[in-house]
């Protein structure tokens, strides 16, 4: 089905690795058209994340090799590319082989672009927005199947503060075997993904310690942290203060030297699962306390197909709210990066391209 709005769109894009010189905002791209099993999504609104950084600055270079520079899936990031993977919108055209019946959906996206059909696929999954053009536009293709539809009362730019981080979070929350009863900690605790933490492993039963910046205790704390623990000070001391004398599971968006804290404190057969290195991505370990206390370290990133329909299950039951801080008009992208960069805030900077 074509699209009645034809012509041109507004739309961010990145243009080689480095700075925030290179976003550039322009307002003549060509509208894309869906292919054989895509739809056209009129993007409502696209939150930031981490990813978005780090693809730009190069960061994903899998490589002790500060300089090496790669995205996501190293040599095949192409430029000029258009970023962002929260996308939240209706679907206004389909491509062959998709229900013109799926025109007018309100859809919330799930970037992950799996390779197969076997649990393994997430393996070798690319990601909108950087193997293929993303949502900071006015108008996006995304593959049928990865635009869900969702009722909800929430506005986009609340659901687009959804699927990356709480698709993250809920993919390490099962990788770490979370549960019922358990203690478990959270570092990172006030970002996007360490607030989904918060809110998902409340919603398992569990008891929460969380690590956050001293200034936002009381929104970890709305949210679902039952102890704090703040940033900077020795995480063995903070379990001592709220008697506990060790967790189950470490959550970790953070890396960096705390690391081997972390381990310390996690009972024998603990589970150790991360997701990001914001603190630094090389670290030291002392692989004694791996062995001998029998812990299972855990990578993990982004989610199954499964987990985000769970996600959207959760945010119409709502079982979940969102954490919207501030939303900027997509021309100010450098001004929301910027701010992102700062982590001045608690929960989700988000980007309204209309």
């Amino acid at each position: 089905m074509k699209m009645t709005e034809q012509g041109y769109m507004k739309a961010v894009l990145t243009t080689g690795f480095g700075g925030l010189d290179k976003l550039e905002y322009h307002d003549h791209i060509l509208i894309p058209t869906p292919s054989f099993q895509e739809v056209l999504v009129r993007v409502g609104a696209c939150g930031l994340n981490n990813t978005d950084i780090w693809t730009r600055e190069g960061a994903y270079g899998g490589s002790v090799d500060e300089d090496f520079q790669s995205g996501w899936r190293g040599d095949k990031f192409e430029f000029p590319r258009i970023q962002g993977a929260d996308i939240v919108g209706r679907i206004v055209a389909v491509g062959k082989g998709v229900p013109e019946l799926r025109v007018g959906e309100r859809v919330i996206v799930n970037p992950t672009l799996y390779k197969g059909d076997s649990h393994e696929s997430i393996y070798h999954a690319e990601f909108i927005g950087s193997e293929r053009d993303g949502g900071f536009a006015e108008y996006v293709t995304v593959p049928t199947g990865n635009a869900i539809p969702i009722q909800s009362d929430f506005s986009d730019a609340e659901l687009s503060t959804f699927m990356v981080s709480y698709l993250t979070a809920e993919h390490m929350l099962n990788r770490g075997g979370v549960a019922r009863g358990q203690t478990v900690l959270v570092t990172g605790a006030s970002g996007g993904v360490g607030s989904a933490l918060l809110q998902l492993a409340k919603r398992r039963g569990t008891k929460i310690i969380a690590v956050v910046s001293r200034g936002k205790e009381a929104q970890a704390q709305e949210i679902g942290a039952d102890f704090i623990i703040q940033r900077g000070s020795r995480i063995r001391d903070g379990l001592n203060r709220i008697g506990a004398p060790h967790i189950d599971v470490a959550i970790d968006v953070v890396a960096g030297a705390q690391v081997n804290e972390l381990l310390d404190i996690l009972r024998p057969g603990g589970k150790f699962v991360i997701a990001g290195a914001i603190g630094g991505p090389v670290t030291k370990i002392d692989w004694r306390m791996v062995y001998l206390k029998y812990i299972d370290i855990l990578g993990s990133t982004l989610g199954t197909m499964e987990e985000s329909r769970d996600l959207v299950r959760y945010i119409e039951g709502r079982e979940i709210r969102p954490l919207l801080y501030k939303a900027y008009p997509l021309k100010d992208i450098v001004q929301a990066q910027t701010d992102f960069i700062n982590k001045n805030f608690f929960g989700k900077l988000v980007v309204v391209p209309h």
